[in-house]
């Protein structure tokens, strides 16, 4: 490493992240990424924060915790919520992004930045100095290997499955219709309507699957938030229509009324020419999703440009190993960020990466390390993942539940609204505090 840069390993979301703040700050970064030469059981390009799952970076309404996230990112001069805004696709009252634009921006700001060098090879042992590790859950067996000697023995794992992406001109739009819950964001969603006995049929489709099998020394450990549709069927024949596919807020023009269960489709690229099936993550083998997923009213002819995939997702013990800094207790020089450290969802993974960034910078500066407020949704996270007093450590969104409660309390929306005004302005306060203020995300950005 030359005197003076970063190392970051991993151009996901949080590395990615990572690297463009550390740059804006003045250092040198040495960016890390295998692909193309070696790639992963779910990425399918090269490029830079590729999105492997859902095109959604979820609800972007500050009356949510994940949209108080991501106006956090904001003011913190975030590269990744500064592209998604450029690259958004129509999702009602989520910040949903054409995926192959969101990466190729990201990847090009990056690849151009005078500050960043970029090192298309797999990391198979962690280099000395300033380093910041973000490889996420698919990380190499080799770098995997390495970390353990760090981390210990302990191995925490689940499995994750992807949603598939269906041709839009391809769904029968005179069955399937246009509309958002609630008349919520127009009409962003084509959703296909069932009866309750298509549903029934449905079920037992997904019940009767084949789906891909584990290795015998493999447990399957999943995240509640990304539940393949055949497991959540299992768990009882109405799980489906009280989850994924409710009916709610949507009304079926053909007859007026709202059907018994509703399969919903988001787009996925600016163009339209791609949907995304909405909570369809799933295991079973491609043939029988081509057999089962063909049985949804209006998906009958549906052309597949991507099948749903199930795929392993590591991630250590935080709480034992990570300081709230995000910097590994065993070694002062080492960051972990991502989804790595337990963080769930795109915008947490990438937020995870602006943390260990600002502190690794601090690092380098000589400057005191630091830590968000906990009323923030930043710092109610972090300290989630980083509490070494959590046993049974599982994945975690940002949500409002990991927050300090109110005094005096409050309900309903106006309890989000007041918990989002109070984080902002924790906020705020901690990057005046701080000396945070970094320059125009969007002057180095364009």
């Amino acid at each position: 490493m030359r005197e003076g840069a970063v190392n970051v390993i991993g151009a996901g979301l949080a590395g990615s992240e990572a690297a463009f703040q550390l740059a804006r700050r003045g250092l040198r970064v040495r960016l890390f990424e295998m692909r193309p030469q070696r790639m992963t059981e779910a990425h399918r390009t090269g490029l830079f924060a590729e999105l492997v799952c859902s095109n959604s970076l979820r609800n972007a309404s500050t009356e949510t915790a994940v949209g108080v996230l991501k106006e956090e990112m904001r003011r913190l001069g975030s590269l990744t919520i500064a592209v998604a805004d450029r690259t958004r696709v129509p999702a009602g009252a989520a910040l949903a992004v054409d995926r192959e634009r969101f990466a190729g921006e990201v990847t090009r700001a990056l690849s151009a930045h005078p500050m960043v060098e970029v090192v298309r090879a797999e990391v198979t042992a962690l280099p000395e100095g300033v380093t910041l590790v973000a490889t996420g859950p698919l990380t190499s067996p080799a770098l995997a290997a390495e970390l353990s000697k760090l981390t210990g023995p302990r191995r925490l794992y689940f499995y994750d499955a992807i949603a598939p992406i269906v041709v839009a001109e391809s769904i029968d739009e005179g069955i399937a219709f246009r509309a958002s819950r609630y008349g919520k964001g127009g009409d962003d969603y084509i959703n296909c309507p069932m009866t309750q006995a298509q549903y029934e049929t449905f079920v037992d489709a997904l019940l009767q699957a084949q789906t891909v099998s584990f290795h015998p020394f493999e447990r399957p450990v999943y995240f509640e938030g990304c539940m393949p549709i055949e497991e959540m069927a299992r768990r009882g024949r109405m799980t489906l229509a009280f989850g994924p596919m409710r009916p709610v807020g949507l009304l079926d023009p053909r007859n007026g009324r709202p059907p018994a269960a509703v399969v919903q489709l988001r787009q996925d690229d600016r163009e339209g020419r791609l949907y995304n099936m909405v909570g369809f993550q799933t295991k079973m083998t491609y043939l029988e999703q081509r057999r089962v997923l063909r049985m949804i009213p209006g998906l009958e002819a549906a052309e597949f440009v991507r099948f749903g995939l199930l795929h392993r997702n590591t991630f250590i013990d935080s709480p034992s190993l990570l300081e709230p800094t995000l910097r590994m207790r065993a070694r002062g020089d080492l960051f972990i960020a991502g989804q790595m450290i337990g963080v769930e969802g795109y915008v947490e993974s990438a937020a995870a990466g602006l943390l260990a960034a600002i502190n690794a910078a601090r690092l380098l500066c000589g400057r005191q390390l630091v830590v968000p407020p906990r009323e923030s949704a930043l710092g109610s996270l972090v300290a989630y993942v980083t509490d070494s007093e959590r046993r049974n450590f599982q994945p975690m969104n940002a949500n409002y539940g990991l927050m300090p409660d109110l005094k005096p309390r409050a309900r309903g929306r106006q309890k989000k609204l007041m918990m989002g005004m109070r984080a902002l302005a924790a906020l705020e306060a901690w990057i005046d505090a701080q000396g945070l203020e970094p320059p125009s995300t969007e002057r180095l950005y364009a």
